[in-house]
Parts: structure tokens; sequence; C-alpha cells
């Protein structure tokens, strides 16, 4: 009767640390994701989930006076990648980033008509991003399923500088 008991009980006790060990791993550093806008201060400017692994800032570039976009890739760390380039004009991707490959056309559908990779000898990875959101530069986060966040016109303080960041909740 008694090894019966120890049994039993050994086997609640392993099928409730089984279901802890589940819980663990479903809350476990896999809360959802989300690109985050502070200011200098810290203060939240904006939030936006991610749906996937990926997001874009875009910009009107000060030199050519043309939109451009940085296009990042999140990492399994909550780094994130810079992992294209993209512009209206070749002349941005070839001159102004100095990339070693030859811009192409964008696929249909894309926002900007010519896509590039960033020089592979020069790694671009960030724990986070300073950006300046000023006016001219007219900074926006873009990530799939959501709408474009214009940050350049939630930035009222005199100072433009912002963080961006990969969140977890």
């Amino acid at each position: 009767m008694r090894r019966r008991l120890l049994i039993g009980m050994l086997a609640l006790l392993a099928a409730i640390a089984a279901a802890g060990g589940v819980v663990a791993v479903a809350t476990g550093g896999e809360g959802e994701q989300a690109v985050t806008v502070r200011g200098p201060e810290g203060e939240l400017i904006a939030r936006v989930p991610l749906d996937g692994d990926t997001f874009a800032v875009g910009y009107r570039n000060s030199i050519y006076r043309t939109l451009a976009e940085e296009r990042y890739r999140v990492l399994p760390d909550g780094r994130f990648e810079l992992v294209e380039l993209a512009a209206e004009q070749v002349a941005v991707l070839e001159e102004y980033y100095a990339v070693p490959g030859a811009p192409r056309p964008s696929p249909p559908g894309d926002r900007l008509p010519f896509v590039v990779e960033p020089d592979p000898s020069r790694p671009a990875v960030f724990d986070d991003l300073h950006i300046a959101a000023t006016d001219l530069g007219e900074r926006t986060l873009f990530v799939p399923g959501s709408d474009p966040v214009p940050i350049w016109q939630r930035v009222v303080t005199e100072d433009p500088s912002v963080i961006l960041d990969i969140e977890e909740s």
C-alpha cells in the first residue's frame, strides 16, 4: 500500500513538474516581440508588435532628397541586423551607402524601386539603434502587417534623437 502511494505521489509530482516545464517553455523568454521607439530619456514614442522577424526604417536622404530604407531582420537573441537597403535612386545605394554589389530592381509591390544587400565586409548588427527623427529626414517605421509609423511627427521635443530597440513583453 505504501509503495503504491509513494509511486502515485512521485507520478503526481512528475506530472506537476512536467506541466510547470511546459508553462516555463511557453512563457520563458518567448513573449511577444515589438519594435519600440523611445526618446533619449526612455519615454515610449511608439511600440509596434512584430508579426515575423523583419522591419524597416524609411527616411528622406538629406543629400539626394529622395526616399530610402534600411531593412532589418531580428535575430534570435533580440538584436537586429541590416539585411537590405532600398531607395528611389540608384545613386543613394551606390554612392551614399557605397555598397559593393550592383543595385537591382525591386520585386513587384515593393515601396521603393531599387534594392541591394549591404556591404558584407561591414556587418551591421545592433542591440539598439540611435537615429535622428527630424522633419527633414521624415524617419518612418515600417513593420509588416502594421500601419507605417511616422516617427518624425511623434517627436515633440527639441532633441530629435530616438532609440529603436526590440523589446519583449
